[in-house]
C-alpha cells in the first residue's frame, strides 16, 4: 500500500505499488483454508467414531467463525486500502486536478495521467506506473496552467514570460515539462562578449526577448529602482556595479576579499540567493570562485543579463526547495532582498535558512548581506534563530544606513557552519 516518491528534474516521479496488498490478502486467505484443514484432519483422526459428527458440527462452526474472522479483516483491510489512497492522493496533489474540465488543456492531461513502466514490473518493488506531478500551488492556477500548456506539439511555445513567470509568482513550482520549442533571440550570438571580458562588458538589447516588460532597453531600466538590491544594477560602467564588493560605503558593506581570507582557502564554489544582476558572482569569477545565482525576472529580464556575461542564473523563487545535494557549497550568501519575500512571515524564513543550511559544507561560510531589521523586534527574532543553528560568527556588523532621508538598520554577517555529527 501507498507509493514511492523520487524527484526527478523538474517534478516528481509517484510509482505506485500495486500487488502488496493483494499479495497480503493472498497469503492470510491460504493460511486460512491450512488452519481450517487441519482443524479437520484432527478431529477426524483422533476422535472415536461415535463422536465423529459431533466433531464435524463443531469443525463446521469453527470454520465458520474463522470465515467470518477473515472476511472482517479483508474489509478492514480495504477500508484502510482505500482512506490512505485518499489521504495520498491529497498530500500528492496532483489527484487535486480534475482532469475531466473541459478547460485543462490536452497536453496536461497527458502529462499528469499515470504511464506504464516501459519494462513492466519492477520485480524488486512491485511498482508498475509513474505519475508526473506539477507544484501543489498550481490546482489554485489551473486555468492559467491550461493556458501554458496549450500548444501545438512540436510547435513554438507561448511566451514564457507571458505565463510561466506568472504561475512561479503564484507558487506554481515546479511546471509541467512541455513538447514546443521555446523563442529565442535570431541575433543574440552575434552581441555576446567572449570571457572573461563579458563580465563588465555592457549587455546588449539584441540578447533579450523584451516582449513581457514595460521597458524595452536596458538604459530604460537603468533610470530604475527595480528593488533594494538593484539600483542601476543594469549599468556595468557609470554606475556603482563595477565597486560593488571590492569598495565598501558602509561598515555593513563587506569585501570579497576579506570574506574569501575567512573561507582560508577552502571557497570554490557558492550560491548568491536574492535579486540582483550577477555583479557577485562576476567579481568571485574574477577570484576563481564559481557562484550560481538564483532570480526571477520581475519587472527586468534579470536571467538573460547574468547568462550574457558569462554567468550562471537559476530560474527559482525562494518558495522552491534549492535543487542541489547535501553539503556541496563552500559558501551561500544571502542578500538584502530575503525581506521583501520571506522574512515577512518567521516560519518562512526558517524553512528557507534550514534549507540554505542544507546545501552548505560544515566549516563553509554564510554570508548575510545587508539584511534588512523592520524594526527591534525582527532584529532579535533573526539574531535568535541565527544562534540556534550553533554558527561562529565571524563578522557581525548591525548599521544605520539613509534611504530617502529614513534611517534604517541592516545587518550584516559572516558566519561559519559548524560539524554536526
Amino acid at each position: 500500500m501507498g507509493s514511492v516518491s523520487l524527484k526527478i528534474g523538474d517534478g516528481t516521479a509517484r510509482f505506485k505499488k500495486s500487488t502488496l496488498c493483494s499479495s497480503a490478502v493472498n497469503i492470510l486467505m491460504i493460511l486460512s483454508v491450512i488452519t481450517t484443514n487441519l482443524f479437520a484432519l484432527y478431529a477426524f483422526t483422533s476422535s472415536p467414531k461415535n463422536n465423529q459428527t459431533e466433531q464435524l458440527h463443531q469443525v463446521h462452526k469453527n470454520f465458520s467463525l474463522i470465515s467470518e474472522q477473515v472476511s472482517l479483516i479483508l474489509r478492514e483491510i480495504d477500508q484502510s486500502q482505500k482512506k490512505l489512497t485518499q489521504i495520498e492522493k491529497q498530500l500528492l496533489g496532483y489527484e487535486s486536478f480534475d482532469l475531466s474540465r473541459p478547460n485543462i488543456a490536452k497536453e496536461l492531461k497527458l502529462f499528469l495521467n499515470p504511464h506504464k513502466l516501459p519494462l513492466g514490473k519492477d520485480s524488486k518493488t512491485g511498482m508498475t506506473e509513474m505519475v508526473s506531478s506539477v507544484g501543489h500551488s498550481c490546482e489554485k492556477s489551473s486555468d492559467l496552467l491550461s493556458q501554458y500548456m496549450n500548444y501545438k506539439v512540436f510547435g513554438n511555445c507561448q511566451d514564457d514570460w507571458s505565463f510561466a513567470q506568472k504561475l512561479i509568482s503564484k507558487r506554481c513550482e515546479p511546471l509541467p515539462r512541455r513538447r514546443c520549442f521555446a523563442k529565442s533571440v535570431s541575433s543574440k550570438v552575434n552581441y555576446l562578449h567572449p570571457f572573461p571580458t563579458s563580465l563588465w562588458k555592457p549587455v546588449s538589447n539584441k540578447t533579450v526577448n523584451w516582449s513581457g516588460f514595460s521597458c524595452k532597453n536596458f538604459e530604460c531600466l537603468n533610470g530604475k529602482k527595480l528593488n533594494r538590491g538593484c539600483m542601476h544594477c543594469f549599468d556595468l560602467v557609470n554606475g556603482y556595479e563595477n565597486q560593488r564588493f571590492v569598495k565598501s560605503r558602509s561598515k555593513n558593506d563587506f569585501l570579497v576579499d576579506d570574506v574569501l581570507a575567512l573561507g582560508n582557502g577552502g571557497i570554490r564554489i557558492g550560491f548568491d540567493i536574492g535579486i540582483g544582476s550577477g555583479s557577485f558572482a562576476a567579481v568571485m569569477a574574477e577570484r576563481n570562485v564559481t557562484i550560481v545565482t538564483s532570480t526571477l525576472n520581475i519587472d527586468a529580464p534579470f536571467n538573460e543579463f547574468i547568462a550574457a556575461r558569462g554567468l550562471f542564473p537559476l530560474f527559482l523563487s525562494l518558495d522552491h526547495r534549492f535543487p542541489f545535494y547535501d553539503n556541496v557549497f563552500d559558501l551561500v550568501r544571502a542578500t538584502n532582498t530575503l525581506d521583501d519575500d520571506v522574512g515577512k512571515k518567521q516560519e518562512k524564513l526558517e524553512f528557507l535558512m534550514f534549507d540554505a543550511d542544507r546545501i552548505l559544507r560544515a566549516g563553509g561560510l554564510f554570508w548575510i548581506d545587508n539584511f534588512y531589521c523592520a524594526n527591534e523586534e525582527k532584529k532579535i527574532a533573526l539574531t535568535r534563530l541565527i544562534e540556534r543553528f550553533g554558527y561562529r560568527k565571524l563578522k557581525w556588523v548591525v548599521g544605520e544606513k539613509v534611504d530617502s532621508d529614513k534611517s534604517q538598520v541592516f545587518l550584516s554577517a559572516v558566519l561559519q557552519k559548524p560539524v554536526r555529527v
